[in-house]
């Protein structure tokens, strides 16, 4: 599948409600656990989101429009979110998610970006240079990276619990992306 900007933002635009499905309200147990040492909770994760929707994605966006490779995007802080989301609960994270993320979708349409802009190259400080599609095509796989990274580190959680039906469970036999 070829990037297509209007299919990436369909399902940019559902992260938000995926993620309140699927946490809001859940037993602290759920959304705080993890698998180990230096891996990332849902909580984490939600932290992580919402840094990469205020430093990330549209600032590079509009660098790649303003400067072009002439000016390689700031470094992402990974880790960010552990200080970030100091005192914070889940609840609020995840309307700070979605609140960020309906402004940066509402400003990317208001770009009304055509192909050759799609095509414009920026670059990145380590894997250098890319284009404007690229980077939007991997905000959505960035997405589906931690909705699959968060089902993961939920059932790690019930990983003894669930006995001899762990050898049907192939979530529990995938392997990391929490760092």
């Amino acid at each position: 599948m070829e990037h297509n900007l209007a299919k990436t933002m369909s399902l940019l635009t559902r992260t938000p409600a995926t993620l309140n499905a699927l946490l809001r309200d859940l037993p602290e147990e759920w959304t705080s656990g993890h698998e180990g040492a230096n891996t990332w909770s849902p909580f984490d994760i939600v932290g992580h989101l919402i840094h990469g929707e205020r430093t990330d994605w549209m600032p590079r966006v509009k660098r790649i429009l303003q400067r072009g490779e002439s000016q390689p995007f700031d470094p992402f802080d990974r880790l960010a979110q552990e200080r970030e989301s100091q005192g914070k609960s889940l609840d609020q994270l995840l309307d700070e998610f979605a609140r960020l993320r309906s402004e940066n979708l509402r400003d990317l349409r208001g770009m009304h970006l055509t192909e050759d802009q799609l095509a414009l190259r920026g670059r990145h400080p380590a894997f250098g240079v890319c284009t404007l599609s690229q980077l939007l095509a991997t905000w959505a796989v960035h997405d589906l990276t931690h909705l699959h990274q968060i089902s993961r580190v939920m059932a790690h959680q019930y990983r003894e619990a669930v006995g001899p039906w762990s050898v049907y469970l192939g979530v529990l036999k995938c392997a990391g992306h929490s760092s």
